[in-house]
């Protein structure tokens, strides 16, 4: 299992839900929330990948299980959720990763491109969030965690579909907390907003750059970062276990930047 091999036992008889947690940060939280003692459903929309990660993990002797989500479905959130009550008897966390990345110009983009980029990214952590919050209320509270980005807060030229999605994931959680805390469901909802991370997500912009080009772009995405590197997945699933431990028991509605110093330019 990658990353830091330690565990203190912080999520020890918790239960998580991590979605889009086959890859990248997704995958880096559901390892780095086993070692920490939870059990862990996998939720993703590549079965395949989810299938293989889920085995490989159960025959290290970790309690965990993978079932496909379409995060855009709402009966597949609730099936689901479900699931992993029917298992397990409860839920505590949830892991709203799951999402896709893609730039087009504003005057190149059709609606579709930007109804999809909505939908998974926006509409996605709202049908989570809200299947959640319904099973967490009755079973003693818990934490979610939603993904956003630095480009929850900032724009660049042709992400504005990702930007308006993750900003709109910004300004949820704010919300939902707030809702969840004023109704006594004892719901903590908190968004983690990362740099630009080794992700196949992310990556995957170098692959349609000529070869002569790619390492120049490479360097200058590092450099758009102080700290003069990209973030690794690992990095980010430290501060999503924050998040979802007992010890951020008075954190809701908050946005944490994990982003190399990328913002504070």
């Amino acid at each position: 299992m990658s990353g830091n091999s330690h565990s203190t036992g912080r999520l020890d008889g918790k239960i998580a839900l991590v979605t889009g947690g086959a890859s990248g940060i997704g995958r880096a939280t559901v390892e780095r929330f086993l070692r920490e003692g939870a059990k862990v459903a996998i939720t993703d929309i590549e079965q395949d990948k989810g299938e293989k990660l889920a085995s490989k993990l159960a025959d290290e002797g970790f309690e965990v299980f993978y079932q496909s989500l379409d995060v855009v479905n709402p009966d597949e959130w609730q099936k689901v959720v479900d699931a992993v009550v029917a298992r397990w008897g409860r839920l505590d966390i949830l892991v709203n990763s799951a999402g896709i990345g893609r730039a087009k110009g504003l005057l190149d983009m059709s609606y579709d491109f930007w109804r999809q980029t909505i939908a998974i990214n926006l509409d996605g952590t709202f049908l989570g969030t809200q299947a959640a919050v319904s099973s967490m209320k009755d079973t003693g509270g818990g934490a979610i965690v939603n993904i956003s980005s630095v480009l929850g807060f900032v724009g660049l030229p042709n992400i504005s579909a990702y930007a308006a999605s993750k900003g709109g994931v910004r300004l949820f959680t704010k919300a939902a907390a707030i809702e969840c805390a004023e109704k006594g469901y004892n719901v903590r909802v908190n968004s983690v907003h990362p740099g630009y991370i080794e992700t196949p997500m992310v990556m995957r912009r170098f692959d349609k750059i000529v070869e002569s080009e790619r390492e120049a772009e490479e360097t200058r995405l590092k450099q758009s970062h102080p700290l003069g590197r990209l973030g690794k997945p690992e990095e980010i699933a430290s501060m999503i276990l924050y998040l979802a431990s007992d010890e951020a028991a008075f954190v809701t509605g908050a946005e944490f930047v994990a982003d190399g110093g990328y913002l504070a330019r």
